[in-house]
């Protein structure tokens, strides 16, 4: 499944792109843990935080078409460094942030603006103009896992952090984490393509990219399925662990179940890299939404322990960011990897306005009934109109125009 990558200089590509995000959505996925120690501390109230946490989800989505734009013009090298400097400085900031107004500035504006651009369009973008084709699906694979291995990472870290030298000392300590990556920027965006990479679709510049894939509706129907996973993953990251405590059981459950989902997915992930390569990327991506919707449901029927949330995190988190691989691999398909970082990062957008709702209406919910239970139903249904959206989507080339030589 991975011999494809046995070349030093595609390997070395490879995992400097999945060390990257490891770092970036270690840091990302995490925050939810923070929610009650800042609550406690600051008095600013779940719905507040919430709010704060839900603006990041949007801002990390809407950022991603932007720095992907920048770098299919400029590179990926300076957008990369700029991301992980604004992801430190807004978790850096956190901590002397005592209103929701300065909760917003640095979670939801700084640190979703640095970590969204050292993301997803950014560096499987990049990846893919120095890989060869039949090198992209793993790699793919691989890089998302790195994105899974930060969360299985830093979930329990930051929670014994959290534990020893309080929620601000985790964040600052966060800050650091993020610095440190910053070496890895140079092993990506100083590799050289591949010679094998050429552009099989008409380049006729970034607006006419955009303007022909707003136009496509499979482009479109896969927007409607990434709406969805970006609701679920904004959902459980940020409630997540108030789930575990209104259930009446330790945080410590919370962090595991956060690091087992990441755990989980590094083998989803990999597993989705060799999927695309066998088959169509939309089916794969219809069997994933449509496991959602059951696991929810057993969930929901299930006894509230630490092994149902252990199991749960589990089965969930195999399909958790695996969405990326079939998700990106269909964008390829269809329009080319010329623009593929900026097409990627308007599917991102869809991805994180669910993402948006996911985390407000989660604390809306809490706030205005005491618990979640709405939160889940909405999950079951939204994950079965997803796995329907995806079947009608054709993995073809838009119009003929573009595949021009």
């Amino acid at each position: 499944m991975l011999r494809s990558l046995s070349r030093p200089d595609v390997l070395l590509t490879t995992l400097a792109a999945a060390g990257i995000l490891m770092v970036t959505m270690g840091a990302r996925q995490s925050l939810g843990l923070f929610m009650a120690p800042m609550d406690a501390t600051t008095g600013l109230g779940i719905a507040t935080i919430s709010f704060a946490l839900a603006v990041g989800q949007f801002t990390w989505g809407a950022i991603q078409p932007v720095a992907g734009a920048v770098a299919d013009r400029y590179g990926p090298h300076k957008v990369l460094i700029g991301g992980l400097l604004i992801l430190a400085l807004g978790s850096a900031l956190t901590p002397f942030m005592g209103s929701g107004f300065g909760m917003i500035v640095s979670l939801g504006l700084l640190s979703a603006m640095g970590s969204g651009a050292g993301s997803f369009s950014v560096l499987i973008g990049a990846a893919a103009q120095r890989l060869p084709i039949e090198s992209r699906g793993a790699a793919s694979g691989v890089i998302n896992a790195g994105g899974s291995f930060g969360q299985f990472v830093f979930a329990p870290i930051l929670q014994k952090l959290i534990q020893s030298f309080g929620w601000m000392g985790a964040m600052w300590s966060m800050a650091l984490m993020v610095l440190a990556a910053l070496p890895l920027v140079g092993k990506l965006s100083g590799s050289k393509p591949a010679e094998a990479v050429v552009h099989t679709h008409a380049d006729n510049g970034l607006k006419h990219a955009i303007v022909t894939a707003m136009q496509d509706r499979s482009y479109l129907l896969l927007h409607a399925g990434f709406f969805t996973c970006g609701f679920h993953i904004a959902f459980l990251v940020t409630h997540l662990p108030g789930e575990v405590n209104l259930c009446g059981l330790p945080p410590s459950v919370a962090s595991w179940s956060l690091a087992i989902i990441g755990l989980a997915n590094i083998f989803g992930s990999l597993y989705a890299g060799h999927c695309i390569s066998v088959y169509r990327s939309k089916y794969v991506l219809a069997a994933m939404y449509a496991s959602r919707a059951v696991l929810v449901a057993l969930y929901l029927m299930a006894p509230r322990t630490d092994l149902t949330f252990y199991l749960f995190a589990a089965g969930l988190g195999f399909t958790w960011l695996a969405t990326v691989p079939p998700t990106a691999a269909i964008v390829g398909k269809l329009f080319g990897i010329r623009y593929l970082a900026t097409l990627f990062g308007l599917t991102l957008l869809s991805h994180q306005i669910g993402g948006f709702l996911g985390a407000w209406l989660g604390g809306l919910a809490i706030t205005q009934f005491g618990d979640f239970g709405w939160m889940w139903y909405a999950d079951i249904v939204l994950a079965s109109l997803a796995a329907l959206a995806n079947l009608p989507i054709r993995e073809a080339p838009v119009r003929p125009a573009l595949a021009a030589a």
